[in-house]
């Protein structure tokens, strides 16, 4: 996939809608006092590039209204651009160190933890390879300095997971589970640090697909509802 967009802010939510819109899309459509990022074929497309936090009563009407998709990005490779001097406009460049996964979605769902079960709902994950620049601020970090992202700039996708229901969460959960678990187990079937399967368990928890059934220590015991 070719490069996408501006090297500017909102460059990657952009390219996104674009991206969405396709050829016969429609964008920046009015429903219920609310936006609409993109609506194709019926269904409404809402890209969402930070947290999900405080989206929930928009997606709640959107989803009365007809089928919403929920689209984020998660950044598998990145490369931070660096404008190091304002005057002579040098730029640097790097690639880094951290990398993104499909399941870090975790993340943003513990905002949203009902609203798999609502049939009009789904969240598509956009694993990405992205640039994001940066500029210096002396001001960061209580007057230490520092950098904060400027933008963010999509090169490529890489691929998509589309979330439809609470029984599409299991795909992050690869190991076997003990019929009785915790959340440690949970991490452990999913190779993830606990705090993942800790936000596993609450999603799943609040969508009535696992119930506490009891404690170990200080970690409630889960089992799956049947």
């Amino acid at each position: 996939m070719a490069k996408i967009g501006m090297l500017n802010e909102g460059a990657l939510h952009a390219a996104l809608k674009l991206d969405y819109l396709g050829d016969d899309g429609a964008a920046e459509v009015p429903f219920s006092g609310f936006i609409a990022d993109v609506v194709r074929d019926g269904v409404i497309y809402e890209i969402q590039t930070s947290s999900f936090s405080g989206l929930g009563r928009k997606m709640k009407q959107l989803a009365e209204l007809g089928p919403v998709v929920l689209v984020h990005p998660i950044a598998h490779r990145k490369t931070l651009v660096r404008l190091q001097d304002t005057e002579t406009g040098e730029i640097t460049s790097r690639r880094s160190p951290k990398r993104g996964a499909i399941v870090h979605i975790l993340r943003e769902l513990v905002y949203l933890p009902d609203m798999l079960n609502h049939d009009n709902f789904a969240v598509e994950v956009v694993l990405t390879e992205e640039e994001e620049q940066q500029e210096y601020d002396a001001k960061a970090r209580r007057g230490r300095g520092g950098w904060r992202r400027k933008g963010r700039h999509l090169i490529s996708v890489l691929e998509r997971l589309r979330i439809k229901g609470p029984q599409d969460l299991w795909v992050f959960v690869g190991g076997e589970l003990p019929e009785v678990f915790t959340t440690q187990h949970l991490a452990q079937a999913m190779q993830q640090p606990k705090q993942l399967g800790q936000q596993l368990a609450y999603c799943l928890r609040h969508l009535g697909v696992i119930e506490v059934c009891g404690k170990t220590g200080n970690a409630l015991n889960y089992r799956r509802v049947t």
